[in-house]
């Protein structure tokens, strides 16, 4: 079976990576081909996406663990099934590693996503009609921060904050003057396409002023925290949420973490009120991302994938592409395209089409149409697991820069490349 062009790859790398395709092969052919197609995509291709990166054997063995068949719901001691001693252990595991790991009072491992973290904790701490102010959609943020396709915009008062004109840092001055006029029970930081590192001491003292909660969505910089490569929001915040996949190479899934005086708001907010029972595998696998993120190894990697960032962000440049606020802090860049006579949509096809995935983005006050925008967006976190440095982040640049301007064979360099590094190093 060949999927999206791409025929099934049978190699030694293929089956390390995910050992019950033979098993498969017998029970779903069809299904195995797709599987082993994603990894030919996986492998052949430059990872670029800014919130994806390759999870660990580990974490891969736990998500494929009986503990999926485990109906748990309620918490630790206080289940309403049956036979949860055993998957009790690990939720505690995990929520022991996570408060330890990012020195929080208590942490909820439960919620399936960010945005269901984001939603649990806007439930522990607002009423609907409650204002709060976030980062504009425009400006950077996410879909939770207000937009009226999404639960948060149509349940409350979102007053949205932007960036200033001239630099396209945080207008801090402006986040205040809207926050004194609208009065906020709660204010958000966080974004899902902002590349420099957020002030938290500012947010709080302006939500201190205003008497609003301060909630910190650091979904993707929550791993670099982690490997102590990006500013830590927990003492500035009464809540932060995150992902645990991203830059933290866990499962796909939500954290939340807070003080041990909203511990309790925020995990009814959880479960009963807006989740069922928790994925006990993919609970288990946070644990073992927690594990894995507390180690030296999880630092040096955290540490690469800010330096390859600003490698790949300053050859970007060279390329005769416009960085959003001149370059980057964190894992990931924004990159304008239409110096080059492009809109974000066209040059995410001629990234595609030389085996570079990349995503389209828009920027403040972009003229263009979400759908096709005016920049790019990448991230290193998934380049920086297979093994590049800062040699091969300059490389990219460069790849990308002959993509977009057309050039033939790019496509064979990408390849090459991705040959030398599989996503899995110890597996291929």
């Amino acid at each position: 079976m060949t999927v999206a062009g791409t025929p099934p790859s049978t190699s030694a790398a293929d089956r390390a990576a995910s050992p019950g395709l033979e098993l498969l092969d017998r029970v779903d052919p069809r299904l195995a081909d797709i599987v082993r197609a994603e990894e030919e995509r996986q492998r052949t291709r430059l990872q670029l996406l800014a919130g994806e990166s390759f999870t660990s054997p580990a974490v891969l063995a736990v998500l494929g663990s009986v503990l999926t068949d485990k109906y748990a719901e309620g918490y630790p001691g206080a289940r309403y099934h049956a036979g949860c001693e055993i998957v009790d252990l690990a939720e505690q595991l995990a929520v022991e590693r996570a408060t330890a790991l990012f020195g929080a009072e208590h942490a909820n491992v439960q919620p399936y996503s960010g945005s269901s973290a984001n939603l649990a904790a806007y439930a522990a701490l607002l009423v609907p009609g409650d204002t709060v102010l976030a980062m504009g959609l425009p400006e950077g943020g996410h879909l939770t921060h207000g937009s009226r396709a999404n639960f948060s915009g149509r349940w409350f008062d979102f007053v949205g904050y932007g960036v200033h004109p001239r630099t396209g840092l945080v207008d801090m001055d402006r986040v205040r003057e809207l926050a004194l006029a609208h009065r906020p029970k709660a204010i958000v930081c966080g974004a899902i396409s902002y590349p420099r590192h957020i002030d938290y001491a500012a947010f709080r003292e302006i939500a201190d002023e205003v008497g609003a909660y301060l909630v910190v969505d650091a979904a993707h910089t929550l791993g670099l925290v982690a490997g102590g490569a990006a500013p830590d929001p927990v003492p500035y915040a009464d809540v932060v949420t995150g992902t645990t996949h991203k830059l933290l190479r866990g499962p796909r899934g939500g954290l939340i973490l807070c003080g041990a005086q909203l511990a309790r708001r925020i995990d009814r907010a959880v479960f009963p009120f807006s989740q069922g029972g928790p994925h006990m595998n993919v609970v288990a696998a946070k644990a073992v991302a927690f594990a894995e993120a507390a180690t030296p190894a999880f630092a040096r990697y955290a540490r690469q994938v800010v330096a390859n960032a600003r490698t790949l962000a300053s050859g970007l440049a060279e390329q005769g592409l416009a960085l959003r606020t001149g370059g980057t802090d964190t894992h990931l860049m924004v990159a304008g395209v239409t110096g080059l006579g492009l809109d974000g949509q066209q040059a995410r096809a001629r990234c595609a089409g030389a085996g570079i995935v990349v995503d389209k983005c828009a920027v403040p006050g972009d003229p263009r149409p979400p759908s096709a925008g005016s920049a790019i967006r990448l991230g290193t976190a998934s380049v920086t697991c297979q093994g590049m440095g800062e040699a091969e982040a300059a490389l990219i640049a460069d790849l990308i820069g002959r993509a977009l301007r057309g050039v033939r064979g790019v496509a064979a360099e990408v390849a090459d490349l991705t040959a030398r590094f599989p996503p899995r190093p110890g597996q291929a």
